[in-house]
């Protein structure tokens, strides 16, 4: 782990693929450290989304007192929650969170949900405004970073500057504001977080997938799937939700023929969905966000030098 005293954390983050176990390693971290965990799981948002989603909500309270935990079960089909309103909810829990004198302990696997809270993605819908923007796409990168830290000198990430599209973007939001356009709800609260990942050897990896996917489809997955349809939500919108949902909503159309094709098939994409995380957190890293990486121990031992890490890191300021 390398050295980074200088800085002032006031949450943590656990991320990693899918099936590494990061519930758990958050859930001992947040007992540990008197935390209340921030899912950052797209699917888990969905109320009635329980087994295909793996929300495991008996994990939060095994091996001790309940932790509390927030952004699950928050929004119904079929409506669809975005990046938009994740970071939202997040920005109002965290400042709740921090409120209690807690600490917020960020889990999850979907790249672009931490992401959007990590390096502060500046969503909004902009008026059009052609002019401006031909104006700053001609204009180079460093007369417009330069621009940038004039208007905005308290950027949060100044490795962005190195981005020509989030310069322009930020450049074009400033001016947005000037005329009455807001590009958030929630004023984002200062987030200055500990990243830990975790994930494991691919053998070690595919097992927990099709491990856990024989878990799933002979806990009643199937059934799930074909309740939330007899609900009211067409195959249409439970497709698009990817993975689980669609493979079972293919299967219960009768477009995938038999459970041995439904299992094979969703087994070749869940690995491509690990492999999709794994790439996004790399990018992360090389857009200048800083991971410690976990050893590839069993969960226990994952769960002990986590919490081994954190103590340290907090233990400097």
């Amino acid at each position: 782990m390398s050295s980074s005293s200088e800085k002032n954390y006031n949450c943590v983050i656990i991320l990693g693929p899918t099936a590494v176990g990061k519930t758990a390693i958050g859930v001992a971290v947040a007992r540990a450290f008197n935390g209340e965990i921030i899912s950052a799981d797209s699917r888990q948002t969905y109320r009635h989304l329980d087994i295909g989603s793996g929300k495991d909500l008996s994990e939060y309270s095994e091996g001790g007192e309940p932790v509390p935990y927030h952004l699950i079960d928050i929004t119904e089909l079929p409506s669809e929650y975005n990046v938009y309103n994740y970071q939202q909810d997040f920005y109002k829990v965290f400042k709740e969170i921090i409120g209690r004198k807690k600490l917020p302990v960020v889990v999850g696997g979907t790249g672009m949900y931490v992401d959007a809270i990590v390096r502060d993605y500046q969503l909004v819908i902009l008026p059009e405004n052609r002019k401006l923007h031909e104006e700053l796409e001609a204009t180079p990168l460093e007369v417009l970073a330069e621009r940038l830290m004039k208007l905005q000198p308290d950027l949060h990430t100044k490795n962005d500057l190195l981005e020509k599209d989030r310069v322009i973007k930020a450049l074009e939001i400033i001016e947005a504001k000037k005329l009455g356009v807001d590009s958030t709800s929630v004023q984002r609260p200062e987030i200055k977080p500990f990243i830990i990942g975790t994930t494991l050897p691919r053998p070690q990896l595919w097992e927990n997938i099709s491990r856990r996917l024989r878990e799933r489809l002979d806990g009643g997955m199937l059934a799930e799937v074909q309740s939330i349809h007899d609900s009211g939500i067409t195959w249409e919108r439970l497709e698009k939700l990817g993975l689980e949902y669609r493979f079972c909503s293919e299967f219960l159309q009768g477009k995938i023929a038999s459970k041995e094709e439904l299992f094979e098939g969703l087994f070749i994409a869940i690995r491509q969905f690990a492999k999709r995380q794994e790439t996004w957190f790399r990018m992360m890293e090389k857009k200048g966000v800083e991971i410690h990486w976990l050893e590839t121990g069993s969960k226990e031992e994952r769960c002990i030098q986590a919490k081994e890490w954190i103590a340290s890191a907090f233990a400097s300021q």
